[in-house]
């Protein structure tokens, strides 16, 4: 049986593609689930009026996004925080951190999005990714400071 995919399902298909499933498949969870309708003429012609929309969608999200990630590659951030010895940090800067900064800086961003590679336990000059959109990847700046 054809079907048009409203959702991503894993293993199945993304978002308007049109599959083939058994039946009973279709029948007993897809369609119940509103994770797909059946793929008739009326259907068919609905999903490419919904694929552009999506579309354009889609491309104003990346547009954004790529603002988004310009704006967060211009900036520095600095990051006070307790120092002993040696310039060693009491503790660590973590995303969580990171991302409270940048709420500061008027920027939003979840802290599941910024990656750091290793531990931020020292003083100095660091350059950490931003993940801004599936796509778009940017570096962020951080200088830490003692206080």
């Amino acid at each position: 049986m054809k079907v048009i995919l409203k959702e991503d399902v894993k293993n199945l298909g993304k978002m308007g593609d049109m599959v083939n499933v058994a039946e009973g498949h279709a029948r007993n969870f897809l369609i119940p689930q509103k994770l797909a309708v059946e793929a008739i003429t009326k259907n068919i012609k609905a999903l490419e009026l919904q694929k552009k929309v999506i579309q354009e969608k889609a491309n104003k999200e990346k547009n954004s996004a790529q603002a988004l990630s310009e704006k967060i590659a211009a900036l520095n951030l600095t990051i006070k925080a307790k120092a002993g010895e040696e310039e060693k940090l009491f503790g660590s800067i973590t995303s969580m951190d990171i991302a409270a900064e940048l709420k500061n800086e008027g920027i939003d961003i979840d802290k599941k999005k910024i990656s750091i590679d290793e531990p931020i336990k020292r003083l100095g000059a660091y350059t950490v990714g931003v993940k801004v959109h599936p796509d778009i990847t940017t570096q962020l700046n951080i200088t830490v400071v003692a206080e």
